[in-house]
């Protein structure tokens, strides 16, 4: 959904006089549902990439978050690697793998062997480098001590997702 879309001139006064209307302990929930209705709107197949950015990111700074900083430095520096590993490696396979695939396959004509016949045709999902970095963003900062491990995930999700910053981009 585009927001000057007609679809979208109907889902924000939605979104907005619900959350008006709730409970301000629940608001949040409303927020993280009406986001990922937002998220999926482009295509609900995407919305799994961003649940596994938030669950990975989620999972490996509330293990840096509990591992003591002297005694545990190399399990928390593990965590880390892995969300960063994790993420960087759906991105670059959605935004990097083509390019990348091409250069190998220039270097081989180059060089004299046959190009590879392989190419990965998904259609890019949006705000996927937005969401990934602030993800990534997150788990680093809770592993530079700068900022506190998110107890609650529904929480951390929505400020993965929210939507009206979802394709703020370019950052």
């Amino acid at each position: 959904m585009q927001f000057n879309s007609i679809h979208f001139l109907i889902f924000f006064p939605v979104v907005l006089l619900v959350y008006l209307v709730i409970p301000a302990k629940v608001r949040y929930i409303w927020l993280l549902l009406a986001s990922y209705y937002f998220y999926m709107s482009w295509n609900p197949v995407y919305a799994l990439l961003i649940a596994f950015s938030t669950i990975i990111t989620y999972l490996c700074s509330c293990a840096i978050g509990m591992l003591n900083p002297e005694r545990e430095r190399h399990l928390r520096r593990f965590m880390l690697i892995t969300g960063l590993v994790a993420n960087l490696g759906v991105l670059f396979v959605f935004k990097y793998f083509n390019f990348a695939f091409g250069s190998v396959n220039a270097v081989m004509t180059k060089i004299g062997l046959p190009p590879l016949s392989f190419r990965v045709d998904f259609v890019l999902p949006v705000g996927i480098s937005f969401y990934t970095f602030q993800a990534l963003g997150y788990m680093i900062d809770v592993y530079r001590g700068d900022t506190p491990v998110e107890k609650n995930p529904l929480r951390y999700a929505l400020f993965v997702s929210f939507f009206p910053q979802l394709v703020a981009g370019p950052i």
